[in-house]
């Protein structure tokens, strides 16, 4: 027999789901992080700390797009510098966008559930 999910269950799912989410942000930022670390300072356009201001909600749906941007230029200079190769000017920046404008998208109640697997997705692409 099934028996509904009391209010103390609930609240256990819905702590370790968004610590789940949490620790996978911040190993998201810390790789962020380290691939500007990566890049000579002189080549980047944004310092390896300003990844850390994506953890302030509702701020981090606009600077995400700033972030994405100041990325890919830094290892675009960052490859002329070294000599890779690389076809694309801006390194990872379609990607980035393509998850910025599927996070806001998943706002909306109706497209939420569709644009948000579809956000996952792409967020772990990038």
């Amino acid at each position: 027999m099934l028996r509904s999910i009391g209010l103390p269950e609930l609240l256990v799912i819905l702590v370790v789901f968004g610590g789940s989410v949490l620790a996978a942000g911040i190993f998201y930022l810390m790789t962020l992080q380290k691939a500007l670390l990566r890049c000579a300072p002189e080549r980047r356009t944004t310092s390896p700390e300003s990844v850390w201001l994506m953890l302030i909600p509702f701020f981090s749906l606009v600077y995400q797009f700033f972030l994405v941007g100041h990325l890919a230029a830094s290892l675009h200079n960052e490859f002329v510098r070294r000599n890779i190769p690389n076809q694309d000017p801006e390194p990872g920046k379609r990607l980035g966008i393509a998850v910025g404008i599927l996070c806001l998208v998943s706002i909306i109640p109706i497209f939420g559930v569709f644009t948000g697997s579809a956000a996952l997705v792409c967020w772990i692409l990038y």
